[in-house]
Formats: C-alpha cells, sequence, structure tokens
C-alpha cells in the first residue's frame, strides 16, 4: 500500500490489537480476508503444530488477502520452545478415563499413543519424574498422578480424565531445571522466519533474558531484524519479569493456558495484572493471550465471563488480546473477531487516558525519546489535537508514544514495510508506508497531508508531529505542532 493509498476504514478507531491464530478453520483467502475486514491486526503462526510446507502457503495466502483487503497485517511466528508434547497418537486423539492407569513413555521405539501408552518426545522424560508428581495434559485439563517409573516408563494415575490430542503439551510442575533447552527445532523456525520475511517472533517457555539472547544471535548472524517478543508461560519467567521485560524489545505475552497450569490457578488473575502493569512501566508491549473468548470454539456466542475477562486485560493496559484455538480450529472464526472488536470498543470508552499520560510508565530522567513522546500525548489534551503523526524508521518512537495511551489516533510512518506491519501490535497506532527516501524535513510537511489521506485529520484540525533527528542521536528529540491545510 503506497503512502497516497487510505486504510481500510473497519478496524481504524480501534485502540486495542486483536492477534488471531491461522490454522485449519481460518487458511483460504476468503476466510483471511474476512477477518481482516472484521477487525485482526495480526496473524500468529504457532509452528508447534504444522510442517514449514504449509506455514510457507499460509504466510503466502497471509499476504495475498492483506493485498486484497486493502490493509497492511503481521505475521507473528510463534516458536515451539523447550515444551514437552505427546507424539502422534492414533486416530489423534485418546480418551483418558479418570481412575484407570496410563503410561507414559520416552522410548525412542514407542509408536502410536494410545489411551493405555502415550509417547512423550522426550527421552529423558522419566529421569524428570517422581512418584508421586502431578502430570498435566491438554492445558491442564486432564490430571495424572506418577504411580511408579519403570525404566523410560511412567506409569500413571488418571486422576482427572479426559481427551488428548497428538502433540498436545505435557506440564510437570517442577521439572524446569531438568527440561531440554530450545534446540535445533526452534532454529529452523527461525530459518523460518528469515527466508519468509516474518514480522515478529515469539520466543516459548522463557525461563532468562539469555533465552532470548539467543534468538537474537541467530538473527543477528543471518543480518535479520525481526524483534522478540518473550512469552511468560513459567512462574521463573514471572520472577524474573522485569529481566526479561528489559531483554525483549517487542514486548511480552501472558500466555495463561501453561502459565495456569504452572501456577496455582488463583494466583493467574493477579500474575496477568502485574505483568500487563510491568511491560507498561518500560514502555513495552503486551499481549494477553490463551482462552480469551474459548466458548466460541463451538458456540456462536462467548459466555459473560469470557466477555469480562477480555475487558478487564484491556482495563489493566494490555496492548493486544489474542486468540488461539478459536481461530485455528474453530467453527465461528469470523463472528469471534467481531465479537472481540466489539468487546474491545466498548471497554475502550472508559479508560483511563488522561491517569495513564502522567502515571502508567516509569519516568527517567535521562530519556529524551520518552520526554517528548510523553509531552506529544499530554499536548493531544491540552491542544485537543486531532492526531498524533509520528514518522519513525524502526517503529520506536512509535512504541513510545503508545506507550503513553493518547486518547486521539496515532498514525505513523515508516519507508519500512516491515516496520509497517509489526507496529499494527501498538496500542492505538495505525501505519502506513511514508514516502520513500524522503528527507525528513520533506516528510514532515507532508504529514499533513497523509493524515487526511489516511481520514485521521481534517483541513483546519490541529496535529502533532514527533520523531528523531538522527544527527543528533538523542533518539526521538523532535516535537512540532501543524495546523492541516
Amino acid at each position: 500500500m503506497s503512502e497516497d493509498e487510505p486504510m481500510n476504514p473497519g478496524p481504524q478507531w480501534r485502540r486495542t490489537k486483536i492477534i488471531a491464530t491461522v490454522g485449519p478453520a481460518s487458511s483460504d483467502q476468503e476466510t483471511l480476508r474476512e477477518m481482516i475486514d472484521a477487525g485482526v491486526d495480526v496473524f500468529r503462526i504457532n509452528f508447534s503444530h504444522g510442517t514449514a510446507d504449509e506455514h510457507a502457503v499460509r504466510v503466502g495466502t497471509i499476504r495475498a488477502a492483506a493485498a486484497e483487503a486493502g490493509r497492511e497485517v503481521g505475521i507473528l511466528g510463534d516458536l515451539p520452545g523447550p515444551k514437552l508434547r505427546l507424539a502422534k497418537l492414533e486416530d489423534d486423539v485418546a480418551v483418558l478415563h479418570s481412575a484407570s492407569q496410563v503410561t507414559l513413555t520416552g522410548h525412542a521405539s514407542a509408536g502410536l499413543g494410545t489411551a493405555e501408552r502415550l509417547k512423550v518426545h522426550w527421552e529423558g522424560f522419566a529421569h524428570a519424574c517422581s512418584v508421586g508428581d502431578t502430570i498435566f495434559l491438554a492445558d491442564g485439563r486432564v490430571r495424572l498422578r506418577v504411580l511408579r517409573i519403570e525404566g523410560a516408563d511412567v506409569v500413571c494415575e488418571i486422576e482427572a480424565g479426559g481427551a488428548v490430542s497428538s502433540h498436545q503439551g505435557v506440564n510437570l510442575p517442577g521439572a524446569d531445571a531438568e527440561l531440554p533447552d530450545t534446540g535445533r527445532q526452534d532454529e529452523e523456525w527461525v530459518e523460518f522466519a528469515i527466508e519468509h520475511e516474518l514480522d515478529l517472533l515469539a520466543v516459548s517457555f522463557v525461563r532468562r533474558p539469555s533465552d532470548l539472547e539467543k534468538i537474537d544471535w541467530k538473527l543477528a548472524e543471518s543480518g535479520a531484524d525481526i524483534p522478540l517478543i518473550a512469552k511468560i508461560e513459567k512462574p521463573q519467567a514471572a520472577e524474573r519479569a522485569e529481566e526479561i521485560i528489559a531483554a525483549a524489545e517487542s514486548g511480552i505475552m501472558v500466555a495463561r493456558g501453561d502459565l495456569g497450569v504452572e501456577l496455582p490457578v488463583e494466583d493467574v488473575p493477579g500474575t496477568q495484572k502485574h505483568l500487563i502493569k510491568l511491560a507498561g512501566r518500560a514502555s513495552k508491549p503486551s499481549i494477553t493471550a490463551t482462552q480469551m473468548l474459548a466458548t466460541m470454539v463451538k458456540a456462536s456466542r462467548p459466555t459473560r465471563a469470557e466477555a469480562t475477562d477480555v475487558a478487564n486485560a484491556i482495563y489493566d493496559g494490555t496492548d493486544a488480546v489474542m486468540l488461539s484455538e478459536e481461530t485455528a480450529v474453530g467453527e465461528h472464526v469470523v463472528e469471534v473477531v467481531r465479537v472481540m472488536d466489539r468487546i474491545a470498543r466498548a471497554t475502550e470508552k472508559h479508560l483511563p487516558y488522561d491517569d495513564w499520560v502522567f502515571n502508567r510508565v516509569d519516568a527517567r530522567d535521562d530519556d529524551v525519546a520518552e520526554a517528548v513522546a510523553q509531552v506529544a500525548v499530554a499536548s493531544a489534551y491540552r491542544l485537543k489535537l486531532a492526531a498524533i503523526v509520528v514518522p519513525t524508521s524502526s517503529g520506536r518512537t512509535a512504541r513510545l508514544v503508545s506507550a503513553f495511551r493518547p486518547r486521539v489516533p496515532v498514525l505513523a510512518l515508516s519507508e519500512n514495510l516491515s516496520t509497517v506491519r509489526r507496529m499494527n501490535l501498538l496500542f492505538g497506532t495505525r501505519s502506513a508506508l511514508a514516502p520513500a527516501d524522503a528527507p525528513l524535513r520533506e516528510l514532515l510537511e507532508e504529514c499533513a497531508r497523509i493524515a487526511v489521506t489516511h481520514g485521521v485529520a481534517k483541513s483546519g484540525d490541529l496535529i502533532a508531529i514527533t520523531a528523531g533527528l538522527p544527527q543528533q542521536r538523542l533518539g526521538t528529540n523532535l516535537f512540532e505542532i501543524h495546523r492541516v491545510p
């Protein structure tokens, strides 16, 4: 999309971003186009499921659907990480009955899984287990208790039964020190992300900043610029959240599925609020994920509790809310996006914008860029600005402005298409291509015209423009007020 082509106006005035997972139920171009029109800002590709060939097709189809819709959308690749998973099952599903027994084995020669014997993708699995341990399957819905260990086999009693599927996760709380680090599988998916020019990468099961550094090193070695999002789904990560947030350039994802298994369920809401708050303090985006509208996998409407859950995450200050199985395998993949959109719009009317501009971000006296971003947002209230326009190369200026939660639209302009796409993650921000190779002063003069083209301002309005002068090496250090001619 060129700088002169207006954006599709559909989701323009919603501030909270919607991420939708692509899967078997949402892989065709027509459905993806309808999802974009309904309000999807970023599509997630879950590398834990599907082959490289399947995902390559999905990337191409997403790009084609976005071009047809007239909007650039981001693509987020989600790395599998060092999560334990079941191997393939006969018929892909097995039903485990309470009070029965099942054997989990890490033996490499084990065949297809059954309700009596399930293979785990880790030969060291039995060594990480002890008699009496609790093992969770299917996001905690199935609970096992270890009865005895026989070589590579772990014999368990089924305390809470249910259905399990091929490649679902296995949670063994307390065994984190034993689990394998991210290995060759993640490296292959990083290479895939580079080859297919994905916009963002989520790193699963982060436990320490060094888990991000390994992926960053791989990207740097290849000369790729793909910002990382740290998924917080382990108690260890929650405990070291400030360090991890500092290392994660594109922020965090509060992945409540595994976090809710690893932590006592009553601790999850408070942990979610704390993590979103920490990300805001550091001017970093946050994504709230997992089971947000899970009822809509089958039902055409969510429960009232689910609607409240989505709203509460937005009240807490999350940048984005994410749909997982709802859009990957659900029966209402477009309608669930529409429902998420409606909940977000209704909630945003009641957000404490006036308070957030002064109290959401930690003030750092020596940070010129954050100070200028805050001034730009505060001026919107005093001067009754129509919009804030942000020319940016890397997207950092837009991220800082977004962190102060302006009530008015933010239009972020970049000559880099990858930056335009990844800024779709930022609260309150709409992004567009800037004129290629335009000098900054010329671009600043063009900002008012571009704001009109994209529907965020009209003749006579005042807009703020904030950017960085490269020669000053201070980051964001320019703030101007323009009247739209």
